[in-house]
């Protein structure tokens, strides 16, 4: 029973763990869960969140690094810099 017991809390405590480590951090910005648009390979969907444990989604057009919204809880000159890197990274031949 203890072993059961040793196991689940291992794997939550790994799964917690995994959970909470960063995609692509630029200063306090960090982002994840990034996703190409299937229909305008352009676009990159992506969640970023800061220090202070505020997140939202955004939307980036690579091609010419707009973000949509332009405006949300989060800095956006830091926002903006991760997606840059997220597009670059997303389809090198382009950057």
């Amino acid at each position: 029973m203890r072993a059961l017991i040793a196991v689940v809390a291992a794997w939550l405590l790994g799964a917690a763990a995994a959970h909470a480590a960063p995609g692509l951090c630029v200063g306090p910005v960090c982002g994840d869960l990034f996703s190409r648009s299937s229909r305008m390979d352009w676009q990159l969907h992506l969640r970023i969140a800061d220090q202070r444990g505020q997140h939202e989604r955004i939307v980036v057009d690579c091609r010419n690094g707009a973000i949509s919204p332009q405006q949300g809880p989060i800095e956006r000159g830091h926002a903006a810099a991760v997606a840059r890197r997220a597009c670059r990274l997303a389809n090198p031949a382009v950057s």
